[in-house]
C-alpha cells in the first residue's frame, strides 16, 4: 500500500508542476516570447543539466538502448517536440482554462490506447471515476454555469490541444508497455536527445517568419521555471507514478490540473474562491479515488 501512496504523491506533484506550466506559458505569450523558440531553449537546457548525471548509465546500456531506440525515439518526438511545443503555441490562441479543459479528455484516450495495446483492462470504477472527474473539471472551467460548456466555441488553440490529448495518452500507455531497465532521468535524457532534433526546425521557422526572442529578465525567469519544474521534476514524478500503478489509474491525476490552475489563478490574479471551486474539487478527488479501486476477484 505504501508504494501506491508514493505513486499518488508523485502524480500529484507532476500535476502541480504542469499546472504551473500553463500559467507560465500564458505569461510567455504576454511578454511576446516565441512559443516554439521557448520550447527549444527549454529542452536544450534540460539536456545540458541532465547529461553529467546520465552519460555513464547511457554508455553502460548502449546495446539495450539500441534495441529499444525506435520506441524511445517515438516517445521523444510525441512529447518533447510535439506536446510541449503545441501547448505553448495553443496558448497564443486560447485561454488557460480552455486548454486545460481539453486535457480532461486524456484519461478517456489513455483507457482506449491501453485497451487497444492490451496493457490494462478497464473496470467499472475507472469509467465511473472518469465521469465524476470530468463533471468536476466542467464545474471549475464553467464557473458553475454548465450552459457555458454546452455553448463553448472552440477556437484554433483548442483544436491544437487535441493533438496534446492524443500524444500524451499514447506516451503514458507506451511508458507502461515498455518497462525500461534504466533510470527515469536517463529515459528523459534519451527522449530529449531525439526531441531536440525535431525542435531545431521549429526554431528556424519562427525566425523565418520574423519572431525574435528578447533576452530579458522575464524570459530568464520563465525559462528557469519551465526547465526545472514541468520538464525535469514533473517528467520524473510522472514516469515513476505510471510505472507503479499503470497508465489507466495514473492518467486520472491529469484531472487535478484544472483544479490547481484555478487555485493558481486565485492566488496570482486575486480571483474570488466560489462554491463551484469546492464542488469541482470534490468531484475530481472522488473520481481519482474511484479510479484507483479494483474489482473484487
Amino acid at each position: 500500500m505504501s508504494k501506491n501512496y508514493l505513486a499518488y504523491l508523485f502524480l500529484v506533484l507532476a500535476a502541480l508542476c504542469w499546472s504551473g506550466n500553463f500559467i507560465v506559458g500564458k505569461f510567455a505569450t504576454l511578454f511576446q516570447i516565441p512559443p516554439l523558440t521557448l520550447n527549444v531553449f527549454r529542452w536544450i537546457a534540460v539536456w545540458l543539466i541532465l547529461m553529467p548525471f546520465t552519460y555513464k548509465e547511457i554508455y553502460r546500456n548502449l546495446p539495450y538502448i539500441k534495441k529499444n531506440w525506435l520506441v524511445i525515439s517515438f516517445m521523444g518526438v510525441i512529447t518533447i517536440s510535439t506536446f510541449n511545443s503545441v501547448v505553448y503555441f495553443a496558448l497564443n490562441y486560447t485561454q488557460v482554462v480552455n486548454a486545460v479543459l481539453m486535457l480532461a479528455a486524456i484519461p478517456a484516450a489513455t483507457i482506449v490506447f491501453s485497451s487497444i495495446m492490451k496493457i490494462e483492462k478497464t473496470n467499472i470504477f475507472q469509467i465511473f471515476g472518469l465521469l465524476l472527474s470530468f463533471v468536476g473539471v466542467a464545474a471549475i472551467i464553467s464557473n458553475g454555469d454548465f450552459q457555458k460548456i454546452i455553448s463553448l466555441n472552440f477556437n484554433k488553440g483548442d483544436l491544437w490541444m487535441l493533438v496534446c490529448v492524443i500524444t500524451w495518452s499514447l506516451y503514458s500507455t507506451l511508458l507502461k508497455k515498455h518497462n525500461f531497465k534504466f533510470s527515469q532521468f536517463t529515459l528523459i535524457q534519451l527522449m530529449v536527445s531525439v526531441g531536440i532534433l525535431f525542435l531545431i526546425p521549429q526554431f528556424f521557422y519562427e525566425k523565418y517568419i520574423g519572431l525574435e526572442l528578447n533576452f530579458n529578465n522575464a524570459f530568464y525567469l520563465i525559462l528557469f521555471y519551465v526547465v526545472v519544474f514541468p520538464a525535469i521534476a514533473a517528467y520524473y514524478f510522472w514516469q515513476k507514478g505510471v510505472k507503479i500503478i499503470g497508465p489507466n489509474r495514473a492518467t486520472m491525476f491529469i484531472q487535478l490540473m484544472p483544479l490547481f490552475s484555478a487555485i493558481m489563478a486565485i492566488i496570482i490574479f486575486k480571483e474570488k474562491i466560489e462554491l463551484y471551486h469546492f464542488t469541482g474539487a470534490a468531484f475530481i478527488l472522488s473520481g481519482i479515488y474511484l479510479s484507483n479501486r479494483k474489482l473484487n476477484d
